[in-house]
């Protein structure tokens, strides 16, 4: 099958779902209002609450929610075939994932921008409301340590990731200073420089890397870089988000969108063909050299940003809603951005299913090269050693065999597309800038998430003392961050030194925990949406369907799979099982894993089974339908206009009326149009005209 198909077919998926279900959702079930002040309007500080260009919020968003998911998740269940990934990604995002982020953005613009548990705690009662903050923060903890990993091992030893990487940070300091005090509102001014300045990062990384000094000053081995990583993140969470973290996402788009339609150009250029079949035999036999398990529930577990994912409930809760302006732009920036990552995660599995099978299988099996090679080629994928070795000497690498994780498969279907694109044969420069690419996005993630974390802390910590809740103040800022940055911090540094502790101990659980987060958020979601349909008098309750059918699904998926991995019998899949044949570290790594899954499943099951308790006691009209809304505050009518730009229909009409007022036709039409018959109606004409222009006209 020919790649190009799959991109037109997402499209028209994407065009759809934006243009239909998204405008019904938002009219409908949520009745967007723009006249109702967003809590950058009623709260602002200049440091979390700022009102900010709509399309600054698009790309901190989007750049947010993009962490290693969309690229690596299709890329390790390509194992089953190219179709039950894409199938997932695209019907999970229209129904499910799009819909959480709009869903959930839209409550929080709602509530003065409030977190997610702080959410539960008001919409369901104050004991789920506790169980969740406990639960979204320890997953939120072990979802950043990951995620800070994965940016460490791409950035070690690659000084051109580092230098590009490190440079969009004083860049987009740069940027914030333009749009807040120089170039006041400038928004296009401040993107074009720092396009431009990201371009001259992105070549001066690529000379680093060929000078032998400069590249050895920018080679850094894992823990010092873990270092600097935890400093970004507890800098990001405290500084101003116009200074930093906002703009540096608004830039960060730009290389991740450039990147992505640059990609998307190669294959519709190329029509390179899916070498990986449909489906293959791991679908129901669950003996995958890639994943362990069979198709339902792991393929739904592994693809989790592309299609639906619970760490973007965080940002839609977090950062985003603090900073947006109309409540209409929930509906492009919550689900429009959605669709934006869900294309990523689609761009990726193409690059993986275009490589032959045996190369994709022997990049991601684990093993030496001539066991990795006869492993694939036992499973009706041939592939030669000396055929790896060749690949492996085009990307500048000194092996594939083995490099497992998925990045490295990502980078090289990426660079094969690139070179034959450009027609110029670089494919190992084509590969590491793919590498730095991927770590450019993993990394925005990691920025956004730190701070969402420690409004999340703060909520926590006012309940006990009021001023450490108060997310503008500089000491209870301080504070909570360096909690937050101090607990993955720990887990990442662990991991770093310890190639069995820290992180890597509690890396299974990483698919897991973000579906179950997610179930959290359908869970409130529901909620809110059913108070808000029985409170209308034309209200219609079953359009809290919207969310519930998903986190039906949702449900069924991280059950399973949380089951499975505890008690599974097969000790590739099984926590359990796989305690019983290790010893030491190892075998306390398993148990751990064990017992976190156990809490994060009994936890959600909670919140669940509370939310549940509610629907039906307001179905059954025997408790209010009272919503923790913030009392609404109305816009003048002219605040309506701001921040609608022109487009090029609206600027056509306005160029057509002048025309006509300057050449006098709308003073010579209204005197025709008195007249039914033609001959009068000529007449008139002529007369009006000659009226117009016979003699001096005075403007006044």
């Amino acid at each position: 099958m020919n790649s190009v198909y799959l991109i037109i077919a997402a499209l028209c998926v994407y065009a759809i779902g934006y243009r239909f279900y998204s405008k019904w959702i938002a009219a409908q079930a949520l009745t967007l209002e723009d006249r109702r002040a967003t809590p950058c309007h009623r709260h602002e500080d200049g440091k979390d609450y700022v009102k900010t260009n709509k399309w600054i919020v698009f790309g901190h968003h989007f750049a947010a929610i993009s962490g290693p998911g969309p690229l690596v998740g299709p890329v390790l269940a390509a194992q089953f075939g190219f179709l039950p990934g894409a199938l997932w990604i695209l019907i999970g995002v229209v129904l499910g994932g799009a819909v959480q982020d709009f869903v959930i953005l839209f409550c929080s613009l709602r509530r003065d921008g409030k977190s997610l548990g702080q959410m539960v705690k008001e919409e369901l009662n104050g004991p789920a409301g506790w169980v969740a903050l406990l639960a979204i923060l320890s997953i939120l903890i072990i979802l950043l340590a990951v995620l800070a990993l994965v940016v460490v091992n791409a950035l070690a030893e690659s000084p051109w990731g580092v230098f590009t990487v490190g440079a969009t940070i004083p860049i987009a300091l740069f940027m914030g200073g333009y749009l807040r005090f120089w170039r006041i509102g400038k928004t296009l001014e401040a993107t074009a420089l720092g396009v431009i300045l990201l371009v001259a990062a992105v070549w001066g990384g690529q000379w680093i890397s060929g000078h032998a000094t400069a590249a050895q000053w920018l080679t850094f081995k894992k823990e010092p870089l873990a270092w600097v990583i935890v400093a970004y993140g507890c800098a990001a969470s405290v500084l101003p988000i116009w200074l930093l973290l906002a703009p540096r996402d608004y830039l960060s788009t730009f290389m991740k969108l450039g990147t992505i339609c640059l990609l998307a150009l190669g294959i519709c250029v190329l029509l390179p063909k899916l070498q990986m079949p449909p489906l293959t035999a791991f679908v129901h036999s669950g003996r995958g050299p890639v994943l362990a398990g069979k198709l339902f529930p792991f393929c739904f577990i592994t693809i989790a940003c592309g299609a639906i994912s619970g760490f973007h409930s965080l940002i839609a809760s977090g950062t985003t809603p603090k900073i947006l302006g109309r409540e209409s732009f929930a509906r492009p920036v919550g689900y429009g951005a959605m669709c934006l990552e869900s294309f990523v995660a689609i761009m990726a599995l193409i690059a993986a299913c275009s490589l032959p099978p045996g190369v994709y299988f022997s990049i991601n099996m684990p093993g030496g090269a001539e066991q990795v090679a006869a492993k694939a080629t036992a499973l009706g994928w041939p592939v030669t050693v000396d055929q790896m070795s060749q690949l492996a000497a085009s990307v500048g690498e000194k092996t594939l065999f083995g490099r497992v994780g998925g990045a490295p498969t990502l980078a090289v279907g990426m660079a094969s597309i690139f070179s034959g694109l450009f027609q110029n044969g670089g494919t190992a420069l084509w590969y590491h800038f793919a590498i730095m690419f991927e770590a450019l996005f993993i990394l925005t993630t990691v920025d956004a998430g730190t701070r969402v974390g420690r409004y999340l802390l703060q909520d926590v910590l006012g309940a006990f003392w009021k001023p450490l809740g108060k997310t503008g103040g500089t000491a209870s800022a301080w504070l909570a961050s360096a909690l937050v940055v101090g607990a993955w911090g720990w887990f990442l540094i662990q991991g770093v030194r310890d190639p069995q502790g820290g992180v890597n101990s509690l890396w299974p659980l990483f698919g897991i925990a973000n579906q179950l987060l997610a179930a959290i958020a359908l869970c409130l979601g529901t909620t809110i949406i059913l108070k808000m349909q029985i409170k209308r008098p034309d209200g219609k309750p079953a359009r809290a369907l919207i969310t519930f059918l998903p986190l039906l699904w949702l449900l069924a998926v991280t059950a399973t799979a949380s089951v499975e991995k505890i008690f599974h019998p097969d000790p590739r899949i099984g926590f359990l099982a796989a305690a019983q044949h290790l010893d030491g570290r190892l075998k306390f790594n398993a148990y751990l894993c064990a017992v976190v899954t156990t809490a994060f499943l009994a936890m959600v099951l909670f919140i669940v089974a509370a939310g549940a308790r509610e629907w039906v006691l307001l179905l059954a009209r025997r408790k209010l339908a009272q919503l923790s809304e913030t009392p609404p505050v109305w816009l003048p009518d002219h605040a309506l206009a701001e921040g609608r730009p022109l487009t090029f229909l609206g600027a056509a009409g306005l160029a057509l009326l002048l025309l006509k007022e300057l050449s006098g036709h709308s003073a010579v039409n209204p005197n025709c149009q008195q007249h039914n018959d033609p001959a009068a109606r000529r007449q008139a004409w002529r007369q009006s005209v000659e009226k117009r222009f016979d003699g001096v006209n005075r403007c006044c």
